[in-house]
């Protein structure tokens, strides 16, 4: 039975493998979608992300693990028998269809009726913008507009599932932007529990409820946006998602002492002696000095927002303002640099 639009349905991969020979493309895998939620996957290049996506959609099959959806095992489920929606990267539209047609074509494959896909195509058109342009061919649009459609059609059998493999990064960044926040709007309206992979951890970090970072074949952590920021399990995760500061430090007592500073060392922390803080550029405190001990670098206005780039002897850091606190502060001037964090993650020297 389908599930009722807006409900969603749980996702749940168990202990998935997939090796390619020695390669151990995905190693153990266990990840829970929640019903309704959007679940981004980011990674580096060949971490296992879209082998993971493909092992649901059903396009690739596990070594080893099970596949549920809804609670039933669809691990050896052919991919046409999975009820799953799937926007790949390449629009992957008909050129020779309307925008009309090419979203009804799933559902004339599923042999309903013209007047109930005419019907459905519409109103999926113009839940992405686009039912002013339905009666053009894919050759006619722009890709943004390729990629709503390519939604549109995802949507329109009204999956249990919908699966989006880097669908953002043919488009240029303005577009890719307006249809980042787009995917999100027309998601969170239609319900559908969602698996999203992406390199890009800025759309990671917008679209998604809970981010998995995925590094050779292993989930090295899935939280919210926030949590993901802010509390980083290990150094890998703490390096690829935001810009990070590697800082000396010591470690005693489960507190970390640098820039002059005693700050509490999050879970996996060194626990005792030499150790590098990692320390994001919002974190790091800069305010003008005659006798503090780096320099200002560079200015990087951006707005309300701004970096500078700092020198601490023989060090290079980025520290991250807002427009009001860059007063009397330019190239060449002495500062003092301070920590503003509750807690650290401190890794081995």
């Amino acid at each position: 039975m389908k599930p009722e639009r807006g409900t969603g349905v749980e996702v749940r991969l168990e202990e998935l493998h997939r090796h390619y020979g020695s390669t151990r493309a995905l190693d153990g895998l266990d990840l829970t979608l929640r019903p309704g939620e959007l679940v981004a996957l980011l990674g580096p290049s060949g971490c296992g992300k879209t082998t993971a996506l493909r092992i649901l959609a059903g396009l690739d099959e596990p070594t080893s693990g099970r596949v549920l959806v809804d609670g039933r095992d669809v691990t050896t489920v052919p991919a046409n028998k999975r009820d799953m929606g799937m926007v790949f990267q390449a629009y992957s539209l008909f050129p020779h269809l309307t925008a009309q047609a090419n979203v009804e074509f799933g559902l004339k494959l599923r042999k309903v009726d013209r007047a109930r896909r005419a019907a459905r195509a519409r109103e999926m058109l113009d839940l992405v913008g686009l039912a002013d342009q339905a009666s053009r061919y894919a050759t006619e649009l722009s890709g943004g507009q390729q990629q709503r459609v390519a939604l549109a059609r995802a949507l329109a059998i009204e999956p249990s599932v919908l699966l989006l493999d880097e669908p953002l990064s043919a488009l240029d960044a303005k577009v890719r932007t307006q249809l980042r926040d787009e995917i999100r709007r027309v998601q969170l309206e239609v319900g559908t529990t969602t698996l999203f992979v992406t390199h890009d951890q800025e759309e990671a970090l917008a679209m998604a409820d809970r981010v998995g970072v995925m590094s050779k074949g292993v989930l090295q952590q899935l939280d919210t946006p926030q949590e993901l920021y802010a509390h980083p399990v290990n150094a890998f995760v703490a390096d690829f998602v935001g810009l990070m500061n590697r800082v000396p430090a010591e470690v005693a007592d489960g507190r970390v002492r640098l820039l002059g500073t005693e700050v509490a060392t999050l879970d996996g922390s060194v626990t005792d002696g030499a150790g590098v803080a990692l320390l994001r550029p919002e974190q790091l405190t800069v305010r003008p000095d005659p006798d503090g001990t780096a320099e200002v670098v560079d200015v990087m206005f951006s707005g309300a927002v701004s970096r500078l780039r700092l020198r601490a002897g023989e060090q290079e850091l980025v520290s991250q303002l807002s427009g009001s606190a860059l007063s009397g502060l330019s190239a060449g001037t002495r500062v003092r640099l301070g920590v503003d964090a509750e807690r650290l993650l401190v890794t081995a020297p």
